[in-house]
């Protein structure tokens, strides 16, 4: 039996208190017919708090600095490098938000807010430096056959010399890998410019998460035999994505960035939403539900309470997520 044939009948089970959820979960696959695909063309704006607060202004600004990059874009690779962490250092001595090793700094780094200094832990000479770098790589690769973007990228974590001699994005595993999960996190960083299709998954995740309906609330809980097969918000959302195969990072704010951002006006059944208190930014983020529809969600709410549904509606309300296979899979896990 199908997971989605295997909900409708489970759900015709649990009675009409949420018999409501099928119609909901099933409008998923009704409704995606008439979407289009993904985020529109051109430049890329930001995402309601995509990037933390204080470095939204550099973002959008120093992402349209050349055609080989966008806001978006230059936000997923921040992502990437360091999480938005300024005090970032790698063991290869990486430095910054943008993880400048001391050689390249020393070459590449600009002084962004004209203080007189250049310096690679202050996101206000970093941010401006890594859009710098980016935009003088293109024009090293720029003859290189392919993508230009996809050169730029692999060109950031190899060198230029190394995309030149190889014709391209070369057969390096990491260098692959750097410029796969940065072109693939960009939507998730970018404000939509059209609807964005449904995640196929979203009625498996919202059957797991049904089942769990009246479980205590654990912080940190996972669902686990030993926590009683209790979670938290995050936790409950992880799992009821994983019981469908795609695999969400354990907090909340990260699971922010696993796909793009529909409207309120736009949501359907299997978006997470989130709350935030910093109506700005998304590292503030501090609880997760699942969309169900009708204005409310499943959540694990807090300490005391029990799985339930509630209304997302609320002051602290921040924006959503379209959860993709993709999307998550490009998710760096240790930021």
């Amino acid at each position: 039996m199908t997971v989605r044939k295997a909900w409708i009948v489970a759900t015709a089970a649990v009675g009409a208190g949420v018999a409501f959820v099928m119609v909901l979960v099933v409008s998923v696959y009704v409704v995606a017919g008439n979407l289009t695909n993904g985020v529109g063309a051109g430049t890329k704006s930001l995402a309601k708090g995509a990037v933390p607060a204080a470095y939204q202004a550099l973002v959008q600004k120093w992402g349209n600095l050349c055609s080989a990059i966008n806001p978006a874009l230059l936000a997923a690779q921040l992502y990437q490098e360091s999480g938005f962490n300024p005090r970032a250092q790698s063991g290869a001595a990486a430095q910054g938000i943008a993880q400048f090793i001391p050689g390249t700094w020393a070459t590449h780094g600009v002084d962004g807010d004209g203080d007189g200094d250049r310096d690679v832990w202050d996101p206000n000479d970093a941010i401006p430096s890594a859009a710098t770098y980016d935009c003088q790589l293109a024009s090293y690769v720029k003859k290189v056959p392919g993508d230009i973007t996809d050169n730029m990228l692999a060109a950031y974590n190899a060198g230029a010399y190394a995309v030149i001699k190889y014709g391209g994005v070369p057969p390096y595993k990491e260098t692959q890998n750097y410029v796969k999960t940065i072109t693939t996190l960009e939507d998730s960083f970018a404000a939509p410019a059209s609807r964005v299709d449904p995640s196929e998954q979203a009625a498996g995740a919202i059957y797991y998460a049904q089942k769990k309906l009246g479980t205590p609330y654990l912080w940190g809980g996972n669902g686990t035999a030993d926590q009683g097969g209790r979670f938290d918000c995050s936790g409950l959302t992880k799992a009821a994505y994983a019981s469908v195969g795609i695999t969400l990072p354990r907090v909340a704010n990260d699971q922010y960035n696993a796909g793009p951002h529909p409207k309120r006006s736009e949501l359907l059944p299997g978006d997470l939403v989130f709350f935030s208190t910093d109506p700005n930014n998304s590292r503030a983020i501090h609880h997760v539900g699942m969309y169900v529809g009708g204005g409310y969600m499943i959540d694990a709410p807090y300490t005391g309470a029990v799985i339930r549904f509630d209304p997302i509606d609320t002051a602290e309300y921040f924006g959503a997520t379209r959860v993709t296979e993709d999307g998550a899979k490009a998710l760096p896990t240790t930021v």
